[in-house]
C-alpha cells in the first residue's frame, strides 16, 4: 500500500514536465522578427508587371437557316409496299391478326426471345415439356399453348432441336405475325 501513493505522484509529476516542455518548445516558435517577410513583400509590391497579350480576335461563322418544311418526319416508318397514291392514312389491318392481351402474362414473357436458352427437353406419358433457362440462370418448364419472349410468342410445337413458337409484332400499326424458333443450347446437354 506504499506504493500506490507514491506511483500517483510520480504520474502527475510526469504530466507537469510533458506540459512544461511543450510550453517551452511552443514558445521558441513565438519569434516576432517579421522583417524578412516584410522586406519580401516591399519588393514584390515594386516589381514592374509585365506586358498583358491581347485578347485574341474571335472567328465569325457563317449560320445555317433550316427550312420551314422539315420533310419527312424521321420518327415515322416507311412504306414502300403501296405506291403513294394507293396510301391512305387509315392502315389496312387484318383485325384478326392480334395478340391475346387479356390473359394473364406468364414468367417467361418478361425477357426478349434472345436472352433465352433452350437447353433440353422432359418427356413422361407421350407429354413432352422443353426446358428453357432465363438470363438469371432459373430453368423453367413450358409446353405447347405456353407464351415465352416479349412478343407475345405462343409455343407451337417442341422438338428435341428446337421450339418451334409464333409471335406477335406490330409493324405501321398493324399486327403482323412471324414464326420463329429457339434451337437447343449448343453447350447444353438435355433430352
Amino acid at each position: 500500500m506504499i506504493r500506490a501513493p507514491l506511483l500517483q505522484g510520480s504520474a502527475t509529476a510526469l504530466r507537469w514536465l510533458t506540459a512544461g516542455a511543450a510550453v517551452a518548445l511552443l514558445s521558441a516558435c513565438g519569434n516576432n522578427d517579421m522583417s524578412q517577410l516584410q522586406d519580401y513583400v516591399e519588393r514584390t509590391k515594386t516589381r514592374e508587371g509585365g506586358a498583358i497579350e491581347p485578347i485574341p480576335e474571335m472567328e465569325t461563322f457563317e449560320t445555317y437557316r433550316y427550312p420551314d418544311d422539315p420533310g419527312r418526319d424521321p420518327f415515322t416508318t416507311l412504306s414502300f409496299a403501296k405506291p403513294e397514291s394507293a396510301r391512305t392514312d387509315e392502315p389496312d389491318c387484318d383485325q384478326e391478326v392480334s395478340p391475346n392481351t387479356d390473359r394473364p402474362q406468364e414468367p417467361l414473357e418478361q425477357f426478349a426471345l434472345d436472352s433465352l436458352s433452350y437447353v433440353g427437353t422432359l418427356e413422361q406419358n407421350k407429354a413432352s415439356w422443353a426446358l428453357v433457362e432465363d438470363p438469371g440462370g432459373t430453368v423453367h418448364q413450358v409446353r405447347e399453348g405456353d407464351y415465352i419472349g416479349k412478343n407475345y410468342g405462343r409455343i407451337e410445337s417442341i422438338t428435341a432441336q428446337a421450339i418451334q413458337l409464333r409471335e406477335f409484332v406490330e409493324e405501321d400499326a398493324c399486327w403482323q405475325q412471324r414464326e420463329q424458333s429457339l434451337a437447343l443450347d449448343d453447350g447444353a446437354t438435355g433430352s
